[in-house]
């Protein structure tokens, strides 16, 4: 079978594309040799944000469409992206004052009109923000947005496969070659299919794949190290914490998943992608970093999880891993069928990444392509407001419980209606796997989602791993190895 193009890798830029492609026509493969987002797009730091500290390298165009992204997305997702209100501590500042206010400012003139508020200066008044710190309480609050990663990159993805795009995940590219102006491509589930074009979204393997194809490339990967922990509520409320470091680094403090903080990311240059590790180094180094803000101190015996992630972030020449552009760069070879390489990126602006990549790709294929992606809303993002949402939700399915309901809502958004559209009692769910995981919520990740693992289903899926205990993950994995085959 010939398609128009084929994608390899399932992280957020090779599903924005898949989406934004198939929403001009074109007829798309998009295979993945695991499961969608089970590398670094789901090991971010879960923000949908311009980058404030990427006005200190002057990456002003960077910010300046990440801001206008935030804006489009938080329409798009309403049930995945939620504003989320950040204070800046100015105890322990290696900036002064009047920078970091400069800074914000411009943060906000960057934004244009936002639906976000504008930053501010600390008051005696913000006393749930101040009451958790240590020291002097100058600073301020700004605004950007939380997002579950896993979940936005299977919003793509269900998005291009509802308008004809073909999703193959636990599917490697085995080869491929150039021949009678088309990519001739071997999988390793035994198919031989050919592309017009081929995009190369893989990733930290972006190299590699380059290397296998045998395309020379003027630009190289730097391959750069993030990780997070998670550790027990260090404060009370919705709100979250950007903590200067004396290194000129920034760490994130984050409320996650109700009685837990996240804490991260780390900038450390790694050799290969498999290096995706948290270090004993980089959990000592971000327990460090909020004990000098937090009166609630924290060690590494208090880690409940960690996660990290290699971004394949575009080589600059920056001495230091903390210094590589975040920007993104598309290389297209042209030397007979095209081949489309990304370098870096970040998943605010994938849908952005999306659009150029398909101004690329479109006088190559001869076909006319146009945005596709600017105002749509993705699967079971059409909300409106999300509490009257979930009050809806929980007036139809009273059964489901206060904690469960808003879970599914998030996860879902009005797709639920869908998955629930038989369903009119506790009953009629099936049984409790765990946690209040039911049968027919893991069919709907099944048919719906791509999921085929207990891993799919606990840390990307949902979050359900963090909150279970042992016996209740086994629960989960028995069910999913008795019933995907």
């Amino acid at each position: 079978m010939t398609y128009d193009l084929i994608i390899a890798g399932g992280g957020i830029n090779g599903c924005a594309i898949a989406r934004e492609a198939a929403l001009n026509g074109l007829s798309v493969l998009l295979v993945e040799k695991d499961d969608l987002a089970s590398h670094t797009s789901s090991a971010s730091t879960k923000l949908i944000h311009g980058g404030l500290r990427y006005l200190e390298t002057y990456e002003f165009r960077l910010v300046r469409e990440a801001l206008h992204e935030r804006e489009r997305l938080l329409a798009a997702a309403p049930h995945l992206i939620r504003p989320l209100t950040f204070v800046l501590p100015h105890a322990h500042s290696v900036r002064p004052w009047w920078i970091v206010r400069m800074g914000l400012w411009l943060y906000d003139l960057l934004a244009g009109r936002s639906s976000l508020p504008r930053s501010r200066g600390l008051r005696p008044s913000d006393a749930a923000y101040t009451d958790p710190l240590a020291g002097t309480h100058r600073g301020f609050v700004y605004s950007d947005a939380w997002v579950d990663d896993a979940r936005l990159t299977l919003a793509n993805a269900r998005d291009a496969a509802e308008n004809g795009a073909e999703i193959a995940t636990r599917t490697a590219l085995v080869s491929a070659r150039r021949a009678e102006g088309r990519w001739q491509v071997e999988l390793s589930d035994g198919r031989s299919v050919e592309g017009r074009a081929l995009v190369n979204a893989a990733g930290p393997w972006v190299r590699a794949l380059l290397d296998d194809v045998g395309v020379a490339s003027a630009s190289r990967a730097r391959l750069v190290k993030g990780s997070h922990i998670v550790v027990p509520r260090l404060f009370d409320g919705d709100h979250a914490y950007i903590l200067q470091q004396p290194d000129r680094r920034i760490v994130f403090a984050i409320p996650y998943e109700g009685g837990f903080t996240e804490i991260g990311t780390t900038d450390v240059a790694v050799e290969r992608p498999e290096d995706a590790v948290c270090s004993d180094e980089e959990r000592a180094y971000l327990c460090d970093a909020v004990n000098r803000y937090f009166t609630r101190q924290v060690s590494p015996a208090d880690i409940v999880w960690d996660w990290s992630g290699v971004r394949p972030l575009h080589d600059d020449g920056a001495a230091k891993a903390q210094a590589v552009t975040r920007d993104y760069v598309l290389e297209l070879d042209g030397a007979g069928a095209p081949l489309l390489s990304v370098f870096g990126g970040k998943i605010t602006t994938a849908r952005a990444l999306a659009e150029e990549a398909l101004e690329k790709l479109g006088p190559t294929l001869g076909r006319p392509v146009a945005p596709r992606t600017r105002a749509r809303v993705f699967p079971g993002g059409a909300i409106g407001d999300f509490g009257q949402f979930l009050g809806e939700v929980r007036a139809r399915w009273p059964f489901l419980g206060d904690a469960r309901s808003a879970r599914m809502a998030h996860a879902y958004g009005t797709a639920l209606r869908d998955m629930l559209r038989d369903v009119d009692s506790e009953a009629d769910l099936g049984a409790d796997v765990a946690g209040g995981l039911s049968e027919v919520e893991l069919r709907w990740m099944h048919a719906q989602e791509w999921a085929r693992t207990a891993q799919d289903v606990l840390w990307r899926r949902s979050k359900l791993g963090l909150h279970l205990d042992p016996a209740g993950r086994d629960a989960v994995a028995r069910w999913c190895a008795a019933h995907w085959r």
